[in-house]
């Protein structure tokens, strides 16, 4: 760590940087709060999600016991052929979003297999792509709170070390200027009363 100096320029260098972390503090920590509200939704949707996937595993055991009938192939049924997951920048952060699952249902005969099957794939062509955004949300719950620690990290920087620090140089350089024009003043009176006193005595 670099020694303070105690002059007029480095009070000036001081009180710059002290304007500019109470400049720059306000911007990052609205920053801050912007993300830790995306993150309670992003939290919020993830919770959606995840209900969502055991409703529907739920409603698949109770609503369709003809599931276990061992003489129906449903295997490959529904299978996720394409998953698009864009980028969003949230003041500054990347998180992913999710824009669109596209499936393939295998073709099979209406009278090979019973009438429930067509509500079935739906079924699970929903539950699958409640699966996908639990994932998606997960991750974007997680870049979030990585950046909310990040900035949080970074508001307690400037409020408990940069300002204070930047302050606490300030008061130091001021008084230590103001020390030394005190000093210099009192040498100037006794110079003054030094010389008076030697002209007196000139005269004398």
């Amino acid at each position: 760590m670099a020694k303070l100096k105690l002059s007029k320029s480095s009070l000036q260098q001081q009180r710059a940087q002290l304007a500019l972390y109470q400049k720059i503090l306000p911007s990052l920590d609205l920053k801050r709060r912007q993300i830790m509200v995306e993150h309670q939704k992003a939290l919020a949707e993830h919770e959606r999600a995840l209900s969502a996937v055991e409703a529907l595993e739920r409603g698949a055991g109770a609503e369709r016991p003809m599931l276990a009938a061992t003489d129906i192939d449903l295997k490959g049924l529904v299978r996720i052929r394409k998953v698009e997951v864009a980028e969003e920048n949230i003041a500054g952060v990347k998180v992913p979003r999710l824009e669109a699952v596209a499936f393939k249902t295998a073709r099979y005969s209406y009278l090979a297999r019973p009438s429930w099957v067509d509500h079935l794939a739906a079924k699970l062509r929903e539950a699958a792509e409640q699966r996908i955004k639990v994932r998606v949300s997960e991750k974007r719950a997680a870049i979030l709170a990585e950046a909310v620690r990040r900035l949080t990290q970074r508001v307690n920087l400037f409020e408990q070390v940069l300002i204070p620090t930047a302050r606490r140089n300030i008061r130091r350089i001021q008084v230590y200027l103001g020390d030394l024009e005190r000093e210099a003043v009192i040498r100037s009176k006794l110079s003054k009363s030094m010389h008076w006193e030697r002209t007196e005595v000139g005269r004398a």
